[in-house]
């Protein structure tokens, strides 16, 4: 029986957690709806999660944000920490099928990676954030449906370049690490 959740799991949760904290303070602000900005911090929770799977996703996703926000702005956003997770549970269900830690991120697989990407984008930024601004802060509808689709199609984009990037750059990586052989 393989073990699916050990050490390396663990590792991937550090090091991606740290990653997108230090990621949370790299931003561009969208000038139209305030507190709303393009963020590179997640192509690195889009990779972490299409390479270990969802629940190291929803962990970098839940403690990342969680620790940036606080860091960065004094405070959680509790509403915009939870879709982060649902994001990357989203795409991280589907780690084993695209292929990428056996070197086989084919076009194909990129462009369901991608369309995977952008249905759990939707439901997280555009249902999830909004709807928990209102049901937990009270927040004008308006403001945060706003808000979640300026994110939407940032996160989108980021994703889907960013994290397509780095998961092909991973998986030619993996290829040729792999096919070392040790010699007797």
């Amino acid at each position: 029986m393989k073990k699916s959740f050990g050490i390396k799991e663990v590792v991937a949760i550090g090091i991606g957690t740290a990653l997108f904290i230090v990621l949370t303070n790299v931003q561009v602000p969208f000038p139209v709806v305030p507190n709303t900005s393009l963020q590179s911090r997640v192509a690195i929770l889009t990779f972490f999660s299409a390479i270990y799977g969802p629940v190291v996703g929803a962990a970098i996703g839940l403690i990342g944000h969680a620790l940036g926000d606080a860091l960065f702005y004094g405070s959680i956003w509790w509403s915009w920490v939870i879709p982060e997770a649902v994001f990357a549970i989203g795409v991280g269900i589907l780690s084993k099928k695209y292929g990428i830690k056996e070197g086989n991120f084919t076009a194909k697989k990129i462009v369901m990676f991608n369309v995977v990407q952008v249905i759990f984008n939707v439901l997280a930024w555009v249902v999830a954030a909004p709807v928990l601004d209102i049901l937990i802060y009270a927040e004008p509808a308006k403001k945060v449906f706003a808000q979640g689709a300026l994110s939407v199609i940032g996160n989108i984009l980021v994703a889907g370049i960013l994290g397509t990037l780095l998961c092909a750059a991973y998986s030619k990586l993996s290829v040729k690490s792999s096919s070392l052989s040790k010699e007797a």
